[in-house]
């Protein structure tokens, strides 16, 4: 469903040249629950970006469900992102001052559907992630753990078929990753969702299908 062929990103300033990453060739196939390891600064983060689409390579190509989107316009890429790519970060990106609810419904804000849909669909995500109690509450209210699956609540409102996740587990004790990734162990199982998920941890990678190493900028194999 996402294929990146010959990708590089370089970023200049005045002084200089940094590669984030060249030659990546990678096929992500539908249903799939892929982990990306390596060590910091390595392009784990930029490569997510590419995959998607909040980023545009330097050079290569990204096909979505085998269809260039070299010629997309700036609105055609955020349909595309709405449409087709839930995000999950590990700072949570929660607007304090919006309700839980709330904050699921932002995706759905940018699709034609009425106002009781979006609360519907929104209260459904939240009921998914065992979070259907706290649709009042602030962020400020809940746990890191909660806030976690708050915002996995929003990346999976829209349905998306695919789910990037940057780290997701990062800021929680090991107790609250576990519940998460039992929850996008349930999302690939039961949704048939592709999940792919930059982590640092390498038992939560061995619970993933498949792993990608990053090193340099590169894939190692």
């Amino acid at each position: 469903m996402l294929n990146l062929n010959n990708i590089a990103k370089t970023y200049q300033t005045e002084k200089i040249e940094t590669i984030a990453l060249k030659n990546i060739n990678l096929n992500i196939n539908r249903g799939e629950f892929i982990s990306i390891m390596g060590p910091s600064g390595c392009g784990k983060s930029t490569l997510l970006n590419i995959m998607g689409l909040l980023d545009e390579p330097s050079d290569g190509e990204v096909k979505v469900n085998g269809k260039s989107i070299t010629s997309y316009h700036d609105k055609e890429m955020a349909s595309l992102r709405n449409s087709k790519i839930g995000f999950i970060f590990q700072s949570f990106h929660l607007i304090q001052d919006l309700r839980v609810i709330d904050n699921v419904e932002l995706p759905l804000l940018y699709r034609k559907i009425s106002a009781k849909e979006r609360r519907r669909l929104a209260t459904a995500a939240l009921e998914r992630v065992g979070l259907k109690a706290r649709t009042s509450h602030f962020p400020s209210q809940l746990s890191g753990g909660q806030q976690q699956r708050v915002a996995i609540a929003r990346a999976i409102v829209g349905k998306p078929e695919l789910l990037l996740a940057d780290e997701p587990t990062g800021n929680l004790d090991s107790h609250m990753g576990n519940e998460i990734m039992q929850i996008l162990e349930s999302l690939h199982k039961d949704d048939k969702t592709t999940i792919v998920m930059v982590t640092h941890d390498d038992e939560l990678a061995k619970r993933t299908e498949r792993t990608i190493r990053v090193y340099d900028g590169q894939l190692i194999h």
